[in-house]
């Protein structure tokens, strides 16, 4: 474990750069399932060598690690939280983020978590037992630690067979530029998204409904913050919709036994405020654009799912991965950059 700037300074250091450039492997844990407010607790580095554990909680300046990663090719599993964890502490994404899950899909790998490509390459079974671990406690147990330090060491190792098999198949170009639009993607996605008490299950309510929706998120939300819990041990989302779906028939909802007398008074509170909000002030159900009619859709949208299944098959890989149901809905209804959805390899298999 590394926990202060001096010993990382040193440590990054010291590492050699690989002949194709500089190659690390990383991840990251943080608290989310623990606390409101989501922190990075440990960061797992691996040059193929050395495998080590930085602790952001214990090392205020992570710039040496930064500028270190600015300059690396960087390699990952399931890289799309790991590279929000790093944008949103170190202010970046590495310039390269090759993402080992991608690539084994492509290969047309159907188990693709990374105990079971650990398992499928490496022939390896690893310990699931901290998967839900408090990564913000210390000091981490053994147990945690070397859990923690398993997500990196068999990254590099696996990334050459991985590379290997893309190349001898012809589809490392499909590789690195899948890999690119996911890095982009990152990079281009906010922080917050405006109204996110509009949970999955909030578009068939009415303005009355999502009146009460907004007010009993804002409730959670307040709980989870004063209690310093991640919300959904306050109350799930499908809780949340049940009791609109009470308060819409006229019931009264009813609390969990284990909730202490201030929450439930928090609770009728907001419900007797938003019991207050005029219907002029009720938020208004999102209208998804409309389709314009065209008799002809369905026949297109059938053929392009036919061929890309067709293409898929034959390549024996998921038909995800060459065109979502949405972009080739997009191409169905022949919508203005509905082909620019798709990558050049997407678009060269599917004959656009």
């Amino acid at each position: 474990m590394i926990s202060n700037k001096e010993d990382l300074s040193a440590f990054l250091n010291q590492r050699i750069d690989h002949k194709e450039g500089r190659i690390c492997a990383v991840d990251t844990e943080a608290d989310s399932l623990h606390r409101y407010s989501e922190s990075l607790c440990l960061v797992q580095f691996s040059d193929g060598v050395d495998h080590v554990l930085i602790d952001p909680l214990a090392i205020d300046d992570l710039s040496d690690l930064k500028t270190y990663l600015e300059q690396s090719t960087c390699w990952m599993h399931g890289a799309d939280y790991d590279m929000h964890m790093l944008k949103q502490n170190l202010e970046m994404i590495p310039p390269t983020v090759f993402d080992t899950q991608i690539g084994a899909r492509l290969l047309g790998v159907r188990k693709f978590g990374y105990g079971n490509l650990v398992e499928h390459y490496m022939g390896v079974e690893l310990e699931k037992t901290s998967q839900k671990a408090d990564w913000a406690k210390r000091p981490l147990t053994p147990v945690m630690e070397e859990y923690a330090l398993n997500d990196v060491v068999y990254l590099l190792p696996m990334a050459e067979m991985i590379v290997s098999q893309l190349k001898e198949k012809g589809r490392y170009e499909w590789f690195t530029q899948s890999c690119e639009a996911a890095r982009n993607k990152a990079l281009e996605r906010k922080q917050e998204k405006a109204d996110r008490w509009r949970i999955k299950g909030s578009g068939k309510l009415d303005p009355k409904g999502l009146n009460y929706l907004r007010a009993l998120w804002n409730w959670r939300d307040g709980e989870a913050a004063s209690w310093d819990r991640p919300p959904f041990m306050v109350a799930g989302n499908k809780q949340l919709l049940d009791w609109v779906a009470e308060l819409l028939e006229g019931k009264k909802p009813k609390m969990p036994r284990h909730y202490r007398p201030s929450r439930v008074k928090h609770f009728d509170r907001a419900l007797a405020g938003a019991k207050e909000v005029p219907e002029s002030e009720m938020p208004q159900k999102i209208r998804g654009k409309r389709r314009r009619k065209d008799p002809q859709f369905d026949a297109r949208l059938d053929a392009l799912i036919a061929n890309r299944d067709s293409v898929a098959a034959e390549l024996d890989i998921d038909g995800s991965l060459i065109a979502a149901r949405a972009a080739l809905e997009a191409l169905a209804g022949q919508h203005e950059g509905a082909s620019e959805q798709l990558l050049p390899w997407q678009r060269n298999l599917l004959g656009i």
